[in-house]
């Protein structure tokens, strides 16, 4: 919902109702992920996309349907095997879309949530969207807060606690769970919308390099900061697009930071006096990915010296360096598509292969 939030909540704001189309599963190599969004208002504008144009037109009559009716529908979209064109997926993927009427009547907390978004505050929403509840009952979960239900006070309670573990890891998708809520079992199906603040890049050394990092990070939806001890190189002037800029000590700025299982910090000093003692500390938290740059000599010293300063092997293991893939990368922003490669490489766990080159699913799942 995040790609159509600046227009849905305009029509919103005017009493409108409109259809919501939201990927809430997939299967084999669906084009878009659950959560992508498309929506249709009464007067027929489109925003968004729920397969990157292979199924739009189906599901933009089947949104003009539900506006009708006001009832929710979940339709599945996948290739037939008699005519691979029939329902638009050639990619042979299967997606499960639920479609809504969504407006001030049917959904109240819209407003709050969208409010929720932009303050970075993380809410999740819950929908049922198979089982013996009521297609499209709603949960809004905060992580001191709720509003709705989904019609049974043991299901809502069990679906708090989901939520709230699946926002702090920034997750989205189905939990199944008896009818009562039971969660031994999988007749009812409930679909979890996180809209997690996004994941911080930390960015060390502000130089030409990080420059094109921080427009990649940007790019790939993090909340970026530079930071540097020189206040004539780290400037906003010089990093436009960094969420902020700060002078400061990089090891006394990470050791006063909140660093989480998604965070992603990318050290690109490649000077002892700031890379050591900043590596000493971010070795030592849960981030996701801990990259520096330099030569392999320069890494070969860098490591000599984060042992002398009582770095373990263990912590050191995890420092991913020289930073990004090998792609031959020379320029700021080559070695930048290559950090953003390492990147999405770490999270969805790809070969780093040439596709033409690997056999199997694109994607997984």
């Amino acid at each position: 919902m995040r790609d159509v939030l600046e227009e849905i909540r305009t029509w919103y704001a005017v009493g409108e109702t409109f259809g919501l189309a939201t990927v809430v599963d997939t299967f084999r190599s669906a084009p878009r992920p659950p959560g992508a969004a498309m929506a249709v208002s009464t007067g027929g504008e489109v925003v968004g996309s729920v397969s990157g144009g292979c199924v739009e037109g189906a599901v933009y009559e089947l949104a003009q349907e539900v506006l009708e009716t006001g009832r929710p529908v979940v339709q599945r979209y996948g290739v037939s095997d008699d005519d691979a064109f029939a329902v638009g997926l050639t990619c042979g993927g299967q997606l499960d879309v639920l479609v809504e009427a969504v407006g001030p009547a049917t959904f109240p907390e819209f407003a709050e949530v969208t409010a929720s978004v932009d303050r970075h505050e993380p809410v999740a929403v819950a929908t049922v969207v198979a089982g013996p509840r009521e297609l499209g009952a709603r949960r809004v979960v905060w992580p001191d807060r709720v509003a709705g239900s989904l019609g049974l006070d043991r299901l809502d309670a069990a679906v708090d606690d989901d939520a709230r573990g699946m926002l702090a890891q920034g997750i989205t998708g189905i939990r199944r769970y008896g009818p009562d809520g039971e969660r031994r079992r999988d007749e009812l199906s409930v679909f979890v919308h996180s809209f997690a603040p996004p994941p911080r890049m930390l960015v060390f050394g502000a130089i030409d390099f990080a420059a094109a990092v921080v427009r990649m990070g940007r790019f790939l939806g993090y909340h970026v900061t530079v930071c540097d001890a020189r206040p004539i190189f780290a400037t906003a002037k010089r990093f436009p697009e960094a969420d902020e800029v700060v002078v400061k000590w990089p090891h006394r700025f990470l050791a006063d930071t909140e660093v989480d299982e998604r965070t992603v910090i990318c050290v690109l000093t490649h000077d002892p006096k700031f890379d050591v003692p900043l590596l000493e500390v971010a070795l030592r938290t849960p981030a996701a990915y801990v990259g520096a740059m330099g030569s392999r000599r320069t890494h070969d010293d860098r490591v000599k010296r984060l042992l002398d300063a009582g770095v373990t092997n263990d912590e050191i293991a995890r420092l991913r360096s020289p930073v990004g893939l090998d792609i031959g990368a020379r320029t700021p922003e080559e070695t930048a598509v290559s950090v953003a490669a390492e990147l999405i490489r770490l999270r969805w766990g790809g070969s780093g292969l040439p596709l033409s080159e690997t056999d199997g699913r694109i994607h997984g799942g």
